[in-house]
């Protein structure tokens, strides 16, 4: 399959021809952009595919929410509605968590979810979202938004994938970049993610080579902390995975090798139950998954997924499947953003003093 997409690369040169132009005109005024006076923060990526981008949003949360009125917006990307929508918090609502997914998407269900305290607003035209959001907030989160040139952020986040830097910079469809490698120049701060824990300089020196920062931009280095097992509403498990346990991994996400190559450092005894980025579970897949689960003669398994998985998994089917009438023991994984080299406050402070900086203003230019 690898091979066959380069066949592509005609289709690719059209595609790239029609951002490039696209591009040109934003940047030259034809197409029009809005830039808001306070502040807007854009989180995203040149390729398709998880780069990260929902743990950086939520550092972001952490870092600002106890000082700032705090709002994300995303497009909702696979929900079944429109328009503009707030997400509301589970625990104060009837809404299971699959309902909340399916109204605002994953990523905005599992911010509402982890904090129930702040914004988590869902639009398609982001400016639209901003105007509504901008007034009532000092501080906006664009999660997924360095292609939305109708708006223009204070402050971009581009992030990069250190286990694909080495990927020829290919368009789509023969490669998965969303618009040229030189589209990075919108971006104020660079953030290759998913590093190794133990990067060296060599590895960070190499990686630099190949992101190429320009001169007036900033970059960091983040690697995947994971957290211990929790409950799917957050609560803290003292659940332990050890050599004897079976790990049932279910995901519906872009890139689960991480997290599998996470899990094998515990138990070489992994079942992955493996479905595209976004899958909307249905009953017969968690059907499956128990059958398979009650067929282990293991005395020590348990399923584990991730928190935007979990966004998507009805709770009332996981009383529905065992013949047993009980719960699937179902475990999620919360993952944190972890700068490598004590870096962390450096870049803390590049978006503490973009926001201080700006969150006094109000108007629209």
């Amino acid at each position: 399959m690898k091979y066959l997409r380069w066949l592509l690369i005609p289709f690719s040169l059209l595609y790239g021809l029609a951002v490039v132009i696209r591009n040109f005109c934003y940047d030259a005024g034809v197409f029009k952009t809005t830039k808001f006076s306070k502040p807007v923060i854009s989180v995203g990526n040149l390729d398709v595919g998880g780069a990260g981008k929902s743990p950086m949003t939520e550092y972001l949360i952490r870092l600002l929410k106890d000082n700032y009125k705090l709002a994300t917006l995303s497009r909702g990307y696979g929900r079944e509605t429109k328009g503009f929508l707030t997400a509301i918090a589970t625990a104060t609502a009837t809404a299971t968590p699959t309902s909340t997914a399916t109204k605002t998407g994953d990523e905005p269900a599992q911010f509402k979810h982890k904090f129930p305290d702040i914004t988590v607003a869902v639009c398609e035209d982001r400016v639209a979202g901003l105007k509504k959001l901008l007034p009532d907030h000092d501080v906006v989160l664009l999660d997924d938004a360095y292609q939305h040139r109708a708006v223009e952020p204070g402050l971009s986040i581009l992030l990069f994938d250190y286990n694909r830097l080495n990927e020829p910079h290919l368009l789509l469809p023969a490669g998965n970049l969303r618009e040229p490698f030189s589209g990075r120049w919108r971006a104020k701060v660079l953030v290759v993610t998913k590093c190794p824990v133990t990067l060296t300089e060599e590895e960070k020196y190499s990686a630099a080579a190949k992101v190429q920062p320009l001169p007036y931009q900033s970059l960091f280095f983040t690697s995947i902390a994971y957290q211990p097992l929790a409950h799917p509403n957050g609560a803290p498990s003292p659940q332990v995975i050890d050599a004897d346990t079976v790990v049932f991994l279910l995901t519906g996400i872009a890139n689960a090798k991480p997290l599998v190559q996470y899990l094998r450092s515990f138990t070489s005894q992994i079942v992955q139950h493996n479905y595209p980025d976004h899958h909307r579970f249905t009953l017969k897949n968690i059907a499956k998954l128990a059958a398979e689960f009650s067929a282990c003669p293991s005395q020590k398994k348990l399923i584990v997924t991730t928190e935007k998985d979990a966004q998507r998994l009805e709770s009332s089917w996981l009383k529905e499947v065992l013949p047993t009438g009980e719960d699937l023991p179902v475990f999620v994984i919360p993952i944190k953003v972890e700068f490598t080299n004590h870096s962390g406050p450096q870049f803390d402070q590049i978006i503490t003093n973009y926001v201080r900086k700006h969150s006094a203003h109000h108007s629209i230019h």
